[in-house]
């Protein structure tokens, strides 16, 4: 699997353009593959033998039904082809799904090494949770955002996996084949909820912009480049302005669908995200309960800052009344859209001497750069880590940035610079960068089993818990000092907030008003920042509640294993944590010998 794109370059040089019927027989190949019984043909070699057979058949399989998927993990023989989204191709894929279940269920993981053991785990609760999604979820029939074929291109031109030639005649490939998926979304979309229609058609916008003037950067001068892949460029733009005009006039009039997910749907979803049996209920009372204790860290915090910030006034009694009047005179030092970038460049160098100085951890030495996020994937959230997927190799990490949209007012634009002033730009970069998400990461790609199992399927809880565990660390050892201290608690209680809004939102019919209340005044949240949460809340659903959850149960790990090894050293703690890849909380307790996780755990619900 390390040399995955190095075949690639002899596959599609051999196939030319790779288009037409090349495109035809590669779609083909996935029916057939889809519908092929999974034989374990070496199981007399033993268990861990059969399951390392069978995994590998069938993430191949599913890399083969999702190949834009397969790209974003670096799998690039299908770089040529976008995810068939019809009706027909989810039932095939709901078909092969149960087939590799029964097929799994079939070896029993008790007779596995500890390691193949983990991974059955986590490919039986993936295979659950690709089914669920298809078939109770079936967001394929409310949710537009699925159809935007942006990310399929963008993922193609961002990073140097191939030569540009090799990748722009994917490109072309995949361009052609935009009116497929536009037709999916008029087949399959119904009465999708109206802030995910306004979004999609904003974001396809987006995308119609990569096409049409974005790929232009990427071409340069090649003019032969430029003529080969002209007419794709127009038949897509025109797909697209013609999907784009179809949401506007038709679908958006019938987006009366309910974004909020109810109380048994949500449940069930936050059991396949979490990969834990944690209910809402005891997630909710851990969140209260933390909600208060750092309320109470951050009016402590305060106090000695006031005094240095606002010397000759009055401290306030009042705690709240005390923390935002800090964090107003902190907010008024920030940068504007044009010093953002810059400014995150330059946190982005003292976090990675800081972690190293301080030996608080392994900093690799893979390449982390600092990028303005494409327009299509804005509207979401105001930054991101963007790693090289596990089957890439020497590929660099992204830390994105969404300066504001052109379209706000001024006044929005101030709030959200407010928000994101300078002591906050550390602690996003620490949570994005050094040493959260692309730190992490890059120690999950150095991580080898025997099968891509857990490469694939990453945690969510845990990736997200550990970059907010990365805040805590960092301001706790003094980095920034005080005032990155005050946006590292403020961080937190929108972290804990995001846990309660989310399932509150979606189970019991908490308002708009209420959601913003709850951020502005006990998270002390800039109204644009709670007004982009509130679409974020509505758009995902279970997402916002890995950031809490996962850290919670980041720190349970990381204090055991202190206890478990009082001699080891801060850094050797941290290395041995992040060793495994990135699987979910409970699977990591088992491998680092902290006992629970999956040893005994049953087979799903």
């Amino acid at each position: 699997m390390k040399h995955v794109a190095a075949r690639m370059l002899g596959i599609l040089a051999l196939a030319g353009w790779m288009g037409g019927a090349s495109a035809a027989m590669a779609s083909a190949d996935a029916v057939a593959r889809a519908a092929q019984p999974l034989e374990i043909t070496r199981a007399d070699a033993g268990p861990d033998a059969a399951f390392v057979e069978l995994a590998r058949a069938c993430i191949d399989t599913l890399l083969m039904l999702d190949p834009e998927w397969a790209t974003q993990v670096g799998e690039h023989r299908y770089d040529t082809r976008l995810t068939d989204r019809s009706r027909r191709a989810i039932r095939r894929r709901v078909a092969f799904l149960e087939r590799a279940r029964r097929a799994l269920h079939r070896i029993d993981p008790t007779r596995l090494s500890p390691v193949d053991r983990v991974d059955w785990h986590i490919l039986d609760h993936q295979l659950e949770r690709m089914r669920f999604e298809d078939v109770e979820l079936r967001e394929w029939a409310w949710n537009p955002l699925l159809y935007n074929p942006g990310g399929a291109i963008y993922s193609l031109i961002a990073r140097e996996f191939a030569p540009l030639e090799v990748r722009l005649r994917a490109v072309a490939a995949r361009l052609d084949r935009v009116g497929d998926v536009a037709a999916a979304a008029r087949a399959n979309l119904e009465t999708p909820p109206r802030v995910h229609t306004e979004t999609a058609i904003r974001q396809l916008r987006g995308t119609i912009g990569l096409v049409r003037d974005g790929l232009d950067d990427v071409i340069g001068d090649r003019a032969d480049l430029a003529a080969a892949l002209a007419p794709s460029r127009r038949r897509a733009v025109e797909a697209l302005e013609a999907l784009v005009a179809w949401m506007e006039q038709d679908l958006l009039a019938r987006s009366t669908g309910d974004f909020r997910l109810g109380d048994a749907l949500w449940r069930r979803k936050l059991h396949y995200t979490l990969d834990s049996d944690l209910s809402k209920e005891t997630i909710l009372q851990r969140a209260t309960a933390d909600l208060e204790a750092t309320q109470a860290a951050m009016v402590e915090t305060a106090r000695p800052l006031f005094r240095r910030l606002l010397p000759g006034r009055r401290v306030p009694r009042d705690g709240a009344a005390l923390c935002r009047a800090v964090l107003d005179r902190l907010a008024r030092s920030h940068p504007d859209n044009a010093t953002i970038v810059a400014r995150a460049r330059r946190t982005l160098a003292e976090a990675v001497n800081f972690a190293r100085e301080h030996d608080l951890v392994t900093v690799p030495d893979e390449p982390v750069r600092l990028i303005v996020m494409p327009e299509f994937q804005r509207g979401v959230a105001v930054a991101y880590c963007d790693a090289p997927g596990p089957l890439d190799r020497n590929l660099a990490t992204f830390y994105a940035i969404s300066p504001t949209p052109a379209d706000w007012s001024s006044e929005r634009v101030e709030s959200f610079f407010r928000e994101y002033n300078d002591w906050m730009i550390y602690d996003l970069t620490v949570h994005e960068a050094v040493p959260g998400h692309y730190l992490q990461l890059a120690h999950a790609n150095r991580f080898e089993a025997p099968t891509p199992v857990r490469a694939i399927f990453s945690s969510g809880p845990f990736v997200e818990g550990w970059a907010v565990y990365a805040e805590r660390m960092m301001a706790e050892a003094g980095f920034g000092g005080p005032e990155v201290r005050m946006q590292q608690l403020k961080m937190r209680l929108r972290v804990i907030i995001n846990a309660i809004i989310d399932q509150k939102i979606h189970t019991e019919g908490m308002t708009r008003e209420e959601a913003m209340a709850l951020m502005m005044d006990r998270g002390y949240q800039e109204e644009g920042e709670a007004a982009g949460k509130w679409v974020r809340a509505s758009l995902t659903s279970t997402q916002l509640s890995t950031y809490f959850v996962g850290s919670a149960e980041v720190e349970d790990i990381a204090a055991d294993l202190r206890r478990a090894h009082p001699d080891w050293s801060t850094r050797r703690v941290h290395d041995r944590m992040l060793a495994f890849g990135s699987p979910a909380p409970r699977y990591l307790r088992t491998l680092l010998g902290l006992g629970g996780g999956a040893g005994g755990r049953g087979s799903g619900r």
